[in-house]
């Protein structure tokens, strides 16, 4: 089971890959390269500096973390919303990413199909994932949403549509960067649902 440092301890640590901070934020945002090479420095700096209002809360935490990825590139925000599992993975998932994604009632055409829809996203959306709070709700409802996004009509099937007939948009144009802080925006909801999860408000 994933356990978080006291408050206390997080906000006096260092950006070291081992400390308090960084172990808190692997377990809210999901352990990647770009957490540890660039949030855990960039919010013990900011933690650190003079004009930042200490976090009184896990909650704010979180605030506190989404504030210095808003300062970001692109790029690196991409970086860090991959650093999530695609919707339908089973496999290496974190434990709390497997009890949010739970698959033990999934059928396995829904699952074939969220393959084929994760290539269709990544095709049309290039350098992106994915990302949604999923809050519960089961894959097949998150399949439905997914077909939304990419406005295609309602279907099991694994191949279809060819993943080239969706087109593929601008790589930082405005439908692009939409998808990316829609993406980040749900990054901060499944970490606020984590605390619920691990029972800290």
């Amino acid at each position: 089971m994933s356990t978080l440092p006291p408050l206390d301890q997080v906000l006096s640590s260092s950006a070291d890959r081992d400390g308090p901070l960084a172990k808190a934020l692997a377990t809210l945002f999901e352990s990647s390269p770009i957490l540890f090479s660039a949030l855990v420095p960039g919010l013990a700096t900011h933690l650190s500096s003079e004009s930042s209002t200490s976090p009184t809360s896990y909650a704010a935490l979180i605030d506190a973390a989404l504030a210095v990825i808003s300062t970001w590139s692109d790029t690196l925000r991409a970086q860090f919303i991959a650093g999530h599992p695609r919707i339908g993975e089973v496999n290496g998932l974190s434990h709390l990413s497997a009890k949010e994604q739970l698959a033990a009632a999934t059928p396995p055409e829904v699952l074939a199909r969220l393959v084929h829809l994760n290539a269709l996203y990544e095709h049309r959306y290039p350098g992106l994932r994915y990302i949604t709070f999923v809050n519960g709700r089961a894959r097949a409802v998150i399949k439905d949403e997914m077909e939304d996004v990419l406005q295609l009509e309602r279907s099991l099937s694994p191949g279809q549509p060819p993943v080239e007939s969706v087109g593929s948009v601008e790589i930082g144009g405005e439908e692009w960067r939409g998808e990316l802080d829609r993406a980040v925006v749900d990054v901060g909801r499944i970490a606020k649902g984590r605390l619920r999860a691990l029972g800290i408000e």
